[in-house]
């Protein structure tokens, strides 16, 4: 039986959410499987992938075949890193110790390139909220700067209006006396 290691599609519409699984190459591509190794959620930034590392392994030394996608998941994820240090170790290259520590190390670079693209992210969506948050604060300080140039043009009318009464008060009552 020729295995392969593909995709399966689950989720939604619109909302692609996939598990990581062997099937016979023979089988439809949602149909019968003979056990799942993982999942990928491509929706997320960077993408989620949660895979069991040991089964994985264990396929693809055993000549399961993956498709283009699922070898570059087991790849980014280090499955055919771990095989191929394996091979260096059955060649008697260096020990299990040295592959397991040469193993280690380049996990955890990728961890961290993977935590700085992150963390880039975060902060660009700060600084865009930040930007967004200023561009707001200018514009509500026009609104207020022109509500309160019509509140003081208002004012002033006003005030004005008041005035030109008050005026018209006193030539009343300076008239008056003059008339009597």
């Amino acid at each position: 039986m020729a295995t392969k290691i593909r995709l399966q599609r689950r989720g939604r519409k619109h909302y692609a959410f996939y598990s990581i699984v062997v099937a016979d190459s023979r089988a439809p591509r949602d149909g019968k499987f003979v056990e799942k190794i993982g999942t990928y959620n491509p929706n997320t930034n960077p993408a989620t992938v949660d895979i069991n590392f040991e089964r994985a392994l264990y396929w693809v030394n055993n000549g399961a075949n993956p498709t283009d996608t699922a070898r570059n998941i087991l790849s980014r994820e280090g499955v055919y890193m771990m095989k191929h240090l394996q091979g260096g170790v059955k060649k008697g290259a260096f020990d299990e110790a040295a592959a397991q520590a040469k193993f280690d190390a380049w996990k955890a670079g990728k961890e961290n390139a993977l935590n700085g693209i992150k963390s880039k992210n975060e902060q660009a969506k700060r600084d865009d909220k930040k930007a967004r948050l200023e561009a707001e604060k200018e514009v509500n300080a026009a609104i207020a700067k022109k509500v309160a140039e019509k509140k003081a043009a208002e004012a002033l009318a006003k005030a004005e209006a008041e005035a030109a009464a008050a005026a018209e008060t006193a030539e009343e009552t300076t008239e008056a006396p003059a008339e009597a």
